[in-house]
Order: structure tokens, then C-alpha cells, then sequence
């Protein structure tokens, strides 16, 4: 089991200490400036961009010597000032300090296995969020739609994926929304995406440089995920879509695999893991940044741009009448042509589908 590269930020930290937030105690001046002085160092040792964290760190033990954070008198709203002025000086999004004096950070070995404790957090913090599967349904008109906020551990949700993939297999199309994805294991974002293409056609989806390591890591399509999804896809996304929930769009958009439809995402490319900064506190600072095979690049700052842009709220509506007019494009039979019809005319109303029993 290796440990993920591109993680939610909730996934970063010890999991069972994060299901009750702890109380933000007061924070005292000298703790206040070891933390900021904590933060530089691991900035400039661990951030991505050396450069910018150079003069991210001399951005912010400025302001502490200005007295910006004399304010800060709890924990809590220490750590939310520290955290807002840590991005606009880095102009990135994954970067947060946090105060929780329960974490304890992951190893930096990445072949290491985790132990057998850390297994059995993981493990239960999957299952408590379902896997990352919100909602898997079979919308009017045979369009299938699955729901996915999160990529944990591929050994956990990768057989969810599969089996939600299975129940729509007989779908004329498919809607995956990530419009509330935070991010994830990039490896599970790939196990996810191998299910859109032939068995065989092997695909080259992202690599990822870690600048402490300086090493690239490759992600590949699976060869042996099962079942294979062959229809249309349309891929909803918003501007909460986020890390590695915009690299799966980026990666279905970069393979002209789907359409994407909603806003232009969060812009977070560059994943990375918390640090210990003492007194409580952490902070997660981005080590890596995503290389696409295609592009060359990521969507850091920039966002995912959706090839049909609507707001979020309307994306779902969207793309469910894009596909049920291509299948009347293509349909023959008049009674059924008529029914869809009817199930278009609800949906660009916004009306539901009348329930019908079996009599």
C-alpha cells in the first residue's frame, strides 16, 4: 500500500483526530513568531518553487515583525490569518496551517507501509464517506450519474469505483460529477479513469515531480480494471472542484474522453503533505507539481476550463439535454422517440419525472 501523493487536505492528517476539532487554547507572542520562523524554514526546504518560497518566507516573517498577527490571541484565528497570508504571498491554494495538536505527519518514504494503525484509520475514514461515492443513480432516459467527492486510498475505493461503474454499465451515457471533489490519490484517479478506455489502450494520464526527492512519478491507466465504459461521458465540474478532483477533469478533457461542463475549477496543481511547525500547529505545504503528458503542463491558478461553460447549479441540467439529444439524434423507434421527448422537455424545465408504479 503506498501513500498517496496528491491527498485531501483532511486525509493529510491523522484521520481519527479529525473527526472532533480540538479547542483553540490561547497563543502566546513567542509561540506566535516560532511558528511563522518554523514555517519559513519548511518553506524554503520543502515548497516546490524555491524561489517563491524564499520570498513567500520573507513575506511573512515581515508581517510578524510588523505585528500583523499580535491580533491573533487564539490558536484558531491564528492559524486562519497565517493561513490567508501564506496563500496570497504564494499564490497557491493547497497551501493551510491547521492547529491540531493530535497530528502526527506522514512519513516522507513513500514505499514505506503504513502501519498496521495507520491501515485501520484509512480504512474507516473510507467507509464513513462512502468511499467517496455521494450518489450513483440512473437519471431519465437511461443516463447514468455518479457522484464522487473524494479519492481516498485506491485499495479502499477502487472497488467501490468499480462496482458503481457496474451497476451503470448498461447506461447510454454517463454524467460524473465533481463539481463538491476536493482531490485525492492521484493513483485512484487513475484507477478511476482506466475504466473509460478499451481494455488494451494503455494511456500516459499525469506525472508527478517532488522537488525534496527530485523524482517524477508516472500515473498510467490500470489494465485490470473491470467493467469498461465505452459511451459518451460528460464530466460536471465548479469552481469548489479542487486538486486532484481537477486533475481526473484535466485528465478526461487532456484525453478527449468527455465533455466538461460547469465552471473552470479551483486551480490547484501542486500536491504535497503537512509538516509539524510545534505548538499545535501544521502546515501543508505543496512539495510536487502535475505534469500532464499531453500539455506539458497543469492547471495551477488557472483552472480547468469546461468545454460548456454554465454556472455549477446548472451543469447537472446541462449535460443531462446534451445527451438526451444526441440519443434523439439517434433513435428510430417513434414510441421511444416520443418518450424522450418528453423527458427532455422536463429536464430544460427543471421539472421531475413523474413516478410511475409497477401495477
Amino acid at each position: 500500500m503506498r501513500r498517496a501523493l496528491f491527498v485531501l487536505p483532511a486525509l493529510v492528517l491523522t484521520l481519527a483526530a479529525q473527526e472532533a476539532a480540538p479547542i483553540a487554547p490561547p497563543v502566546t507572542a513567542d509561540q506566535r513568531k516560532a511558528v511563522v520562523e518554523t514555517l519559513a524554514r519548511e518553506l524554503k526546504a520543502r515548497y516546490v518553487f524555491p524561489e517563491v518560497a524564499e520570498t513567500t518566507s520573507a513575506a511573512l516573517k515581515a508581517k510578524a515583525a510588523q505585528g500583523a498577527y499580535d491580533g491573533a490571541v487564539t490558536a484558531q484565528a491564528f492559524a486562519e490569518a497565517l493561513s490567508r497570508d501564506l496563500r496570497e504571498a504564494g499564490r497557491d491554494g493547497h497551501f493551510r496551517v491547521r492547529f491540531d495538536p493530535a497530528f502526527k505527519p506522514a512519513s516522507d518514504d513513500d514505499d514505506k507501509p503504513p502501519t498496521r494503525d495507520e491501515v485501520a484509520q484509512m480504512r474507516q475514514f473510507s467507509q464513513r464517506r462512502g468511499f467517496g461515492i455521494a450518489k450513483v443513480e440512473q437519471l431519465p432516459g437511461n443516463v447514468g450519474y455518479l457522484d464522487i467527492r473524494g479519492f481516498g486510498p485506491t485499495e479502499f475505493v477502487g472497488p467501490a469505483f468499480s462496482a458503481a461503474l457496474s451497476l451503470l454499465s448498461g447506461t447510454e451515457a454517463l454524467i460524473l460529477d465533481l463539481r463538491q471533489n476536493g482531490g485525492g490519490d492521484p493513483e485512484s484517479v487513475a484507477y478511476l479513469v482506466s475504466h473509460f478506455f478499451e481494455e488494451g489502450d494503455t494511456r500516459h494520464l499525469n506525472s508527478i515531480y517532488n522537488r525534496p526527492k527530485n523524482t517524477t512519478r508516472q500515473y498510467w491507466t490500470t489494465a485490470t480494471v473491470a467493467p469498461r465504459y465505452a459511451k459518451p461521458v460528460y464530466v460536471l465540474t465548479s469552481a469548489r472542484t479542487f486538486s486532484g478532483g481537477e486533475e481526473c477533469a484535466y485528465d478526461f478533457q487532456t484525453q478527449k474522453r468527455a465533455t466538461l461542463v460547469g465552471e473552470t475549477t479551483g486551480g490547484g496543481a501542486n500536491p504535497g503533505g503537512a509538516v509539524l511547525l510545534g505548538h499545535g500547529f501544521n502546515a501543508f505545504i505543496p512539495t510536487g507539481r502535475a505534469i500532464n503528458p499531453v500539455t506539458g503542463t497543469n492547471w495551477e491558478r488557472v483552472g480547468v476550463k469546461p468545454d460548456l461553460a454554465v454556472p455549477a447549479a446548472e451543469a447537472l441540467k446541462a449535460a443531462h439535454g446534451a445527451i438526451l439529444r444526441g440519443i434523439l439524434e439517434r433513435e428510430k423507434d417513434p414510441d421511444y422517440r416520443k418518450r424522450l421527448e418528453g423527458i427532455l422537455a422536463r429536464v430544460e424545465k427543471g421539472e421531475a419525472e413523474p413516478v410511475r408504479y409497477a401495477r
